[in-house]
């Protein structure tokens, strides 16, 4: 393959990849966010946020340490 220049943004985020995976594996596996047909937009939101709020309350979560200094340059 031949190398492509990836932007900065695109290189901190894949830094950040494995933490992103393991949030999404949480939200599916432990608070049950399916990705089911819903009959209705709105049931689908509600089963959404739900789990959000669910994740929200847990004690010990994983975070991306990304600071504002390191957003900086992406902010025009």
């Amino acid at each position: 393959m031949k190398p492509k220049v990836i932007a900065a943004f695109d290189k901190l985020i894949l830094r950040k990849r494995s933490i992103i995976e393991t949030i999404n594996d949480q939200l599916k596996n432990t608070f049950n966010l399916e990705h089911s047909r819903h009959r209705s937009l709105r049931n689908f939101v509600v089963n959404a946020i739900a789990c959000l709020v669910a994740y929200s309350y847990q004690k010990k979560k994983p975070s991306l340490n990304i600071n504002h200094a390191d957003l900086l340059p992406f902010v025009q």
